[in-house]
Formats: structure tokens, sequence, C-alpha cells
């Protein structure tokens, strides 16, 4: 699912790719362990951060 995507996911796009709700993307996104930024008041988060935090380690 992850190649259909564009470059940068909404919180909606990330939500169902990870399949978790929205409190827990937000938590993510605000402690800084998945890497992302705000444009305004909506957070876009690069693919390859999505990759990146998925990878085991």
């Amino acid at each position: 699912m992850l190649e259909t995507c564009d470059d940068f996911l909404t919180v909606e796009e990330l939500c169902e790719l990870l399949k978790i709700g929205h409190n827990a993307a937000y938590t993510l996104l605000n402690s800084g362990k998945l890497k992302a930024f705000r444009n305004g008041r909506v957070w876009r988060i690069p693919k390859q951060a999505v990759i990146d935090y998925t990878r085991p380690l």
C-alpha cells in the first residue's frame, strides 16, 4: 500500500496505513518518534519517515 502513496502522507493516511487511531498518530508526531513537519495546522509525514519508523532494528 505504501507504494501507491504520495511522497508525503496526511494524518488520515498514516492512520490507515499503520492501522492506528488519530490519538496514537498525534502522539507519535508530537513526541518526535515519527519524523514529520507541520504546514500551518496540517501535518505532513514523509513516506521515508514511515518506512524508517516501521523498519525493524
